[in-house]
């Protein structure tokens, strides 16, 4: 076998996703399971390894569970096989980056890479650097995703979540406290995603439309509707009495929704696609953006 570039550490669905982005761009990728006898569903092109490869591979982009213990063992089992020649970038989306960079021999090569599920669909991938992270390992892991086809987003340090996982549980705490008081419903909520804010953030943004709209408008508005958003600093009730009750979503059959009468992997799949059409129609007929950035 010729020398990998990629090794994706971990067979799961995510994994499977990466591995496709960056065979599918040429360059040559495997798989690294403890059991690849069990590993189906692979892309054509993209080998299952059992153990690490001789050669270091320019990247490895681990993606096992999120346990820092099984993390932590990997990446010493990977250092001690390349002594600091491979990039390793960790997809975790709940760990700290820095405590797992600290633990590591050669920290200079390493960083965060984030994907968003399905990871050979969606074109965003978070790519953030820790305190100890080399700049030509983070300008490398940048142009390996950008030849794989992503949209790399650079972080300067490893905030807790990123920027995507961020924004999202703002947003997220508020929906939640809106369902938990009566106000609306989940559907209601999920109504406006889809009919609104998804496809208007989808053409301007969240910033470049305030810009547009005019930031005077804005920022009254903001006057007076902060003071009133669901501010706790606790986790959302409503959620997390449906942890506590076992209705964990589809995988238990009911969560927010009843999905027990559901073919679950055929809206998965109808989604998948409709997500694919969706993006290609914004890359299509996407306007040329908007000017450079203002000085303050």
């Amino acid at each position: 076998m010729s020398e990998i570039t990629v090794l994706v550490a971990g067979s799961g669905v995510m994994g499977k996703g990466i591995a496709l982005s960056f065979a599918r761009a040429g360059l040559k990728t495997a798989i690294l399971s403890r059991n690849p006898d069990a590993v189906g569903g692979v892309a054509p092109g993209v080998d299952v390894l059992g153990e690490l490869p001789n050669a270091a591979p320019e990247l490895i982009v681990e993606t096992i569970p999120e346990v820092m213990d099984l993390k932590q063992e990997l990446n010493a089992r990977i250092e001690e096989a390349y002594q600091g020649a491979a990039i390793i970038a960790s997809n975790t989306s709940s760990l700290p980056l820095q405590v797992l960079a600290d633990a590591l021999r050669f920290p200079a090569k390493f960083c965060g890479m984030h994907y968003f599920q399905p990871a050979d669909v969606t074109p965003i991938v978070e790519v953030a650097a820790v305190a100890q992270s080399d700049g030509a390992t983070i300008e490398r892991a940048v142009a390996l995703l950008r030849q794989a086809g992503k949209q790399p987003i650079t972080l300067s340090e490893p905030v807790d979540g990123l920027l995507i996982n961020r924004l999202q549980q703002a947003i997220y705490h508020e929906a939640y406290s809106l369902i938990d008081r009566g106000i609306c419903t989940a559907a209601d909520i999920d109504l406006a995603a889809k009919q609104l804010l998804g496809p208007r953030m989808a053409v301007t943004g969240m910033i470049e439309q305030k810009d547009i709209s005019g930031l005077d408008t804005h920022a009254l508005a903001q006057r007076e509707l902060i003071p009133t958003l669901h501010l706790s600093r606790e986790p959302s009730p409503v959620v997390q009495k449906k942890y506590a009750d076992g209705h964990f979503g589809a995988k238990t059959g009911t969560g927010f929704y009843d999905w027990r009468a559901m073919d679950l992997p055929g809206y998965q799949q109808q989604t998948r696609a409709l997500l694919s059409k969706v993006l290609e129609l914004l890359n299509s007929s996407r306007p040329p953006g908007p000017p450079a950035a203002a000085d303050d």
